[in-house]
């Protein structure tokens, strides 16, 4: 028989140390008890009782998480044992540790960065845990940390929860298309930039602003289409040099001429690489277009070639370097 831990009269200091019983329900109690102790003194204490673990003892982790688990129950989380705990050997400790981060957001700054970390965990149930926490984020911060918890794989514990995840932030239910489904054949990696472009094509000032969400452009203002575009779905580099530096000057695309008096904004340092390889890869399969994916390390490679240009490109100067075809 197992012998009560001493519980209700206990220092804090004997409470934290039924932290390393291996009673659950011991552990439950205690937990319980030290929620109802004051919470300053109950900190004060956890520090050095934290500090002081064993760190050669196979119950390390696990013992750092009973404290972390500990600032939750008082609604104080520690956030530098919380950073530690995301960055445990132990699967199952950067697990809990996610679902920690998962409820309190409101607690922690970077919330949404330590998220996009876990999402690129080794392990599924770590990268699982992040994109069930994600679903709560809305959509602009929620749809790239989840696709990016997906990018190495679903095994059969996450197919279920992905697709939650992205039919709740995309406004529709499980298992139904959305609104405006995206009828492609891009599988894989390729599918998931599509859709983390989409997210990028309609933020506020952004791609949707001046070409429409129907990428039908506004004639009368000047922004061309970019469905059933050349300039979209032909040479990659050059897709790729306009976004980067922008372009400004006339221009004939789907045989209209605009006088581009307004230019293109350069995106180049307003979206990483993988932002840019999703918005891109969004526009050229949408809007009734069909083209190649275009991938992360294609941006970068371009873009070193072009690192050193100043100002927008013209028109005129892109299809000198990338006739149309």
């Amino acid at each position: 028989m197992v012998k009560p831990a001493k519980v209700t009269d206990a220092t804090i200091e004997e409470l934290l140390e039924n932290l390393k019983l291996p009673e659950y329900r011991t552990r439950y109690r205690t937990k319980r008890e030290l929620r109802a102790r004051d919470a300053d003194e109950v900190l004060a204490k956890l520090k050095p009782w934290v500090a002081n673990l064993d760190k050669n003892d196979a119950n390390y982790e696990h013992n750092l998480l009973e404290g972390l688990w500990v600032t939750w129950g008082l609604n104080k989380i520690d956030k530098d044992l919380l950073t530690q705990l995301l960055q445990a050997k132990d699967f199952r400790a950067r697990t809990a540790a996610v679902e920690v981060l998962r409820y309190n957001g409101h607690q922690i700054d970077n919330q949404a960065d330590l998220l996009m970390q876990a999402a690129k965990d080794d392990n599924p149930r770590v990268r699982l845990e992040a994109l069930v926490a994600a679903s709560r984020l809305g959509k602009d911060i929620g749809i790239p940390i989840i696709t990016e918890a997906g990018k190495k794989g679903l095994d059969k514990w996450m197919e279920r929860p992905y697709e939650a995840a992205l039919a709740h932030l995309n406004g529709h239910r499980a298992g139904e298309k959305p609104k405006d489904v995206i009828e492609t054949d891009l599988k894989g990696k390729d599918l998931e930039l599509l859709m983390a472009g989409q997210e990028i094509y309609e933020r506020d000032g952004y791609c949707a602003t001046c070409h429409q969400p129907d990428g039908q452009g506004l004639t009368a203002s000047g922004f061309p289409p970019l469905a059933g575009s050349k300039w979209v779905t032909g040479s990659e580099e050059r897709l790729i040099k306009l976004t980067t530096k922008g372009i400004m000057g006339p221009i004939e695309v789907k045989g209209k001429k605009y006088p581009g008096q307004v230019p293109m904004t350069p995106f180049g340092k307003l979206l990483n690489e993988e932002e840019t390889a999703a918005v891109l890869t969004y526009v050229r399969n949408t809007f009734g277009n069909k083209a190649s994916a275009i991938s992360p390390e294609k941006v970068k490679e371009v873009r070193e070639k072009i690192k050193d240009k100043e100002g927008f490109y013209s028109p005129e100067e892109l299809l000198l370097e990338h006739p149309m075809k």
